[in-house]
């Protein structure tokens, strides 16, 4: 059996280094307006080549999303970055328009092709359609079964690689090919824009009684029938991988590091129990501990078992679930000193007790007992300033990158 891939999502190129010191054996990212995710902050094509070489350096990969539906005036700019990436090429690109895939095949015809979950692949003809015309790995419809996924693997050569979703948000329109958030605000979903109104409250308005509104289900917060819980498939790895995913990929691309680091090192550990003992592989309540310490709604396994159903809709999916504030990140440490050089993210106060947490999923307590500003030296009680530098003497070593959370207390 050929070695299953964790795909991780990278905003940008902190989240990407984030990813692959947390286990990600790729990433996947984004440039400028021509991938599905316009909200995060995205590579430059220097960035691209940059992280291209960081990737490589560490024998990992890196796939460049080019999956809006494109439009005439698109096309030059598609060209222009492909010239512009000639000196650092990404593993693979993933696509979802057609035309696309066309120019890309013409640019470069080497490049190695990913079909984007936007292009609705739930049936095997359609797999072999978009085989015959170069692409390499098929990333399935959310839609799919197990049973579905099995049958495709079955149908295909096996050099065709499959990747499916494993964690993160749902959309709630089939494979994300919404078109409500452009008809609601002029935003539109299939060029990265969505402004996410699956999420907005909403109730019945009948025409003759203005100003009376039904909600569709009764909740005091509200009803909420569009959007879904957040996917999550962690206990349930195994099954996707005999059934024949190549490829675990985990949403989030406009996430922060915090999120992204929390939710590979998770699935690392539960993909690295499967790897070393297939047989005899257990689910373990920390690598779930460790998801729900990431900002996330309820949880649900999609359509993998069969259609979700209304439980997965369910009103209390509205809110996002934040137990954990991410504080800061580790920049360096010294040793002499005992004290870490720490780039502050959220606020954080003498007395605070916070966890320092790297790649293993293990992480350990500190109580803040002093902090220092890193310019003037001058002893702080508390660092509100966002990306505020400061020495925090710890009890036990860090290490750069190393991520500090606390918990979130009412």
């Amino acid at each position: 059996m050929r070695k299953t891939e964790l795909l991780a999502p990278a905003g940008d190129v902190e989240k990407l280094k984030a990813a692959i010191r947390c286990g990600a054996d790729a990433v996947y990212f984004g440039t400028g307006a021509l991938s599905l995710r316009q909200g995060a902050e995205n590579l430059s094509p220097e960035e691209i080549r940059m992280a291209m070489d960081f990737l490589h350096e560490r024998g990992k990969r890196g796939y460049l999303a080019l999956n809006i539906y494109a439009r005439n005036d698109d096309l030059p700019e598609i060209r222009r970055l492909l010239h512009a990436l000639r000196s650092g090429l990404p593993d693979a690109f993933l696509v979802s328009d057609p035309g696309i895939l066309d120019i890309l095949k013409e640019e470069i015809p080497e490049a190695e092709i990913h079909l984007s979950t936007q292009t609705n692949l739930t049936n095997l003809a359609a797999a072999r359609f978009w085989v015959r015309q170069g692409v390499r790995r098929l990333v399935l419809a959310r839609e799919l079964s197990l049973a579905e996924i099995r049958s495709l693997r079955d149908g295909l050569p096996e050099e065709i690689e499959l990747e499916a979703f494993v964690h993160g948000a749902m959309c709630m329109a089939y494979s994300g090919r919404c078109l409500l958030s452009s008809f609601m605000t002029g935003r539109d979903a299939n060029r990265g824009a969505c402004a996410h109104p699956c999420r907005y409250r909403y109730a019945l308005l009948e025409e003759k009684r203005p100003g009376e509104y039904f909600p569709i289900e009764e909740d005091s917060r509200g009803s909420y029938i569009l959007h879904s819980r957040d996917l999550c498939m962690i206990r349930h790895l195994p099954d996707l991988i005999r059934a024949g995913v190549t490829s675990l990929k985990i949403e989030g691309r406009n996430k922060g590091v915090y999120y992204c680091a929390s939710v590979v090192r998770a699935y690392r550990a539960a993909l690295n129990a499967w790897e070393d003992d297939p047989e005899g592989w257990a689910f373990q309540e920390d690598w779930q501990t460790e998801l729900e310490k990431a900002g996330h709604r309820p949880f649900t396994t999609g359509f993998f078992y069969g259609p979700p159903g209304p439980a997965a809709q369910a009103p209390e999916t509205s809110a996002e679930i934040r137990p954990y504030l991410f504080c800061g990140r580790v920049l360096a440490y010294d040793e002499e000193e005992g004290r870490a050089l720490v780039e502050q993210r959220n606020k954080m106060v003498l007395g605070d007790t916070v966890e320092f947490f790297g790649p293993s999923i293990r992480f350990r307590t500190q109580v803040i007992r002093a902090l220092y500003d890193a310019e003037t030296g001058a002893a702080l009680t508390e660092a509100p300033h966002p990306r505020q530098r400061l020495w925090m003497p710890l009890d036990q070593p860090a290490v750069p990158g190393d991520l500090i959370r606390k918990r979130v207390t009412n």
